[in-house]
């Protein structure tokens, strides 16, 4: 599904050249759960960035889907973007002025999806993810664990082929976050691809695999044995 070789992020100014990535190499598949940890400014975010097509790498290839991203026009990528990528934000990036259901309405306005199944899905996915009696709602008025709720589904209401997270919990209790990974784990089951930045070793222990980084470069990736058991005892 993504298929990342030698990439490279490089930043420069008049006076400073800075090498966010350097000659990164990844490959996530279909259905996989995958978390990305390191201090900060290890290029974490960077790279969740340039894989979500809102960021463009400075050299290298990032293939979504086969299709090669880096050195493409911004119109493809906005739509590579529209037609493939959910995005769960640490500060929900919720539009206070809108109700609940515009909110998640949003991404199906910009698709051109007729009104009529706008409000089918739009209802459909508040009932799935419990908040269907809050959709008059305004974000203010709603729990941390709620909006971010609201996040997910409007992430998911244009049936992503990839879920990117960024810091989902970050905001959040530790009551809340646990529902929030708990449902981040159902849409993993669910067949959902997930790609999640996060600080916190309990969120990634959720995942499959943990990548860690650190200025620029991968150091490492484990299996873990968390989600392993969750496996082997959801199928006994």
């Amino acid at each position: 599904m993504i298929k990342i070789e030698k990439l490279s992020k490089i930043f420069r100014t008049e006076e400073v050249e800075t090498r966010a990535l350097s000659e990164i190499s990844l490959k996530i598949n279909q259905g996989d759960f995958v978390s990305i940890m390191g201090p900060s400014g290890s290029g974490k975010s960077t790279l969740l960035n340039i894989i979500g097509l809102l960021d463009s790498a400075s050299d290298g290839s990032y293939k979504l889907l086969n299709e090669e991203m880096v050195g493409v026009k911004e119109k493809v990528k906005s739509k590579a973007r529209k037609e493939n990528i959910g995005f769960i934000f640490q500060n929900f990036n919720l539009i206070d002025e809108l109700s609940v259901f515009d909110n998640i309405e949003l991404p199906l306005i910009y698709n051109n999806v007729p009104s009529a199944e706008r409000k089918k899905k739009v209802n459909e996915i508040a009932d799935k993810l419990g908040i269907s009696h809050r959709l008059k709602h305004f974000p203010q008025q709603l729990s941390g664990g709620q909006q971010q709720r609201v996040a997910v589904a409007r992430a998911l209401i244009n049936d992503p082929k990839i879920i990117l997270a960024d810091e989902p919990t970050g905001n959040l209790d530790s009551k809340n976050g646990n529902e929030v990974m708990e449902l981040l784990t159902d849409l993993h089951a669910s067949g959902s691809t997930i790609l999640m930045v996060t600080h916190s070793d309990y969120d990634a222990s959720f995942s499959q695999k943990t990548i860690l980084m650190k200025d620029g470069i991968i150091l490492s990736e484990k299996m873990n044995h968390r989600n392993v058991d969750v496996l082997v005892t959801s199928k006994n």
